[in-house]
């Protein structure tokens, strides 16, 4: 089951409605909508993890991770690389929810320059530009 038409045209007219100003850099950049059109989600799944603590949700990402390698995650250094992990996160949200590039910096906290520079650090501009 995919994510019903409805909800994939609310998610649309709710980011046209957030993208009304002239030059915007970040229009129909949705995370849930790009995972929706990819198969990976449905209406079931996002009323789900609603439900669910980002703590529960990184918890049990992090469980399914491991099951099949016997509850470790060998080689991978998870404590140390969580910042890494947790930043690509933010800067993808940030991008998905304002509406241009400089307004994500500033929902970051970072300059404009700081907020490229992370953009190119953690690849982000690619997961949005790449087809679906």
């Amino acid at each position: 089951m995919r994510c019903t038409r409805e909800r994939s045209i609310s998610i649309f007219k709710y980011k046209m409605s957030l993208n009304s100003k002239k030059n915007l850099t970040t229009t129909n950049k949705s995370i849930i909508l790009k995972l929706c059109q990819r198969g990976f989600l449905n209406d079931s799944i996002l009323t789900n993890i609603n439900n669910l603590s980002l703590e529960d949700l990184i918890a049990v990402k992090l469980e399914l991770s491991s099951n099949n390698l016997n509850n470790r995650l060998y080689g991978f250094d998870i404590w140390r690389n969580t910042g890494y992990i947790v930043k690509e996160a933010l800067l993808k949200f940030a991008i998905s929810t304002t509406s241009s590039k400089k307004d994500a910096a500033r929902f970051l906290g970072l300059t404009y320059s700081e907020f490229k520079k992370a953009q190119t650090k953690y690849k982000v501009e690619t997961y949005f530009s790449d087809d679906i």
